[in-house]
């Protein structure tokens, strides 16, 4: 019994020895490849899986997240024969566990030097100015061709940024004073075309201020001299209305017509600043006998007889009289 009994009890300890080598767990997020005798044969997925005892074996666990590699800082020669010093990230994706495990040895290190050699390759033949513009341009022309290349290892390559561009101290200190010219210079610029803006509309200010000053004046000598026009017109008429009177025989018109400009002249002679004494026929007897003496001269001046007065006597000429009207 004791014979049998240690027999049933290796046969209870290989049992349990073969369930765990034929049982495997697989995390979620990774993958396992099955060798059998030193061969691939599959490729385990998460999760509870079985294998041959013995036979077959675990051969690589695989990470299939994507992951994240950071690319050391690094020398680069620009096209301008720049020197500048440049890090990045880049993300990748194990897609085929199979080809990820034997279609390369160590995978990140191989990732990781062909993304060096590519930064350099692609940014040594670019400017230096382009190169610290475009930096979009440099992330998508590097993940293309490491993921052309990394295409056969069964590896997605998401993403590469270039994280900092350092160009040499010296380098930074002229693009400084590049950048500080250029700012002065557009300044300059605006300064003069604000200038150049002032002075074309004060000068359009001032042309449309003459023109309008001009085109007052000439308004107001158009109105001059239809007021000197209206006025000589009237002055024509009125004197053609008293030489008519005139040679109707009507002499208190033309008495009319002197003592009025007469009377004009005397006004004008007292209202004048300069004049302080004024010698003048106050008596206004003598001023009416001076208008009928005119009066008188321009009758004879026209022909005219002496009128009569309603009892046919003749009217005396007198120093103080006054003409009957």
């Amino acid at each position: 019994m004791l014979g049998f009994d240690i027999f049933v009890l290796a046969l209870l300890v290989l049992f349990v020895v073969l369930v765990i080598a034929a049982v495997k767990i697989v995390p979620q997020g990774y993958n396992y490849t099955v060798e059998r005798f030193g061969r691939y044969t599959r490729t385990l997925h998460s999760g509870l899986t079985l294998i041959i005892p013995f036979i077959d074996r675990i051969g690589r666990k695989l990470n299939v997240m994507e992951q994240v590699i950071e690319v050391p800082s690094q020398e680069v020669i620009t096209k301008d024969n720049a020197m500048v010093r440049v890090d990045g990230v880049a993300f990748f994706q194990v897609l085929d566990a199979a080809q990820a495990s034997y279609e390369v040895t160590n995978l990140e290190v191989a990732i990781l030097n062909l993304t060096m050699t590519n930064i350099r390759t692609v940014m040594g033949s670019m400017d230096l100015d382009k190169l610290l513009s475009e930096r979009d341009e440099i992330n998508h022309r590097l993940l293309k061709v490491v993921d052309d290349a990394t295409h056969n290892w069964g590896v997605k390559v998401t993403r590469i940024e270039i994280k900092d561009i350092e160009p040499p101290r010296d380098l930074v200190d002229s693009m400084a004073r590049q950048m500080k010219a250029e700012r002065d210079k557009r300044a300059a610029i605006l300064v003069a075309e604000g200038e150049r803006q002032a002075a074309i509309l004060s000068a359009e200010g001032e042309k449309q201020a003459q023109i309008l000053a001009a085109e007052g004046r000439r308004e107001a000598a158009y109105r001059d001299a239809e007021a000197r026009e209206r006025e000589a017109e009237a002055e024509a008429k009125a004197t053609a209305m008293v030489s008519e009177a005139i040679n109707k025989g009507s002499v208190q018109a033309i008495n009319y017509f002197v003592a009025n400009n007469y009377v004009g002249a005397l006004k004008a002679l007292a209202e004048s600043k300069n004049q302080k004494v004024l010698i003048l026929p106050l008596e206004s007897s003598s001023v009416i006998g001076a208008i009928a003496g005119i009066g008188e001269i321009a009758r004879e001046a026209f022909g005219g007889a002496a009128q009569e007065t309603p009892q046919g006597a003749k009217r005396e000429r007198g120093g103080g009289s006054v003409p009957s009207v």
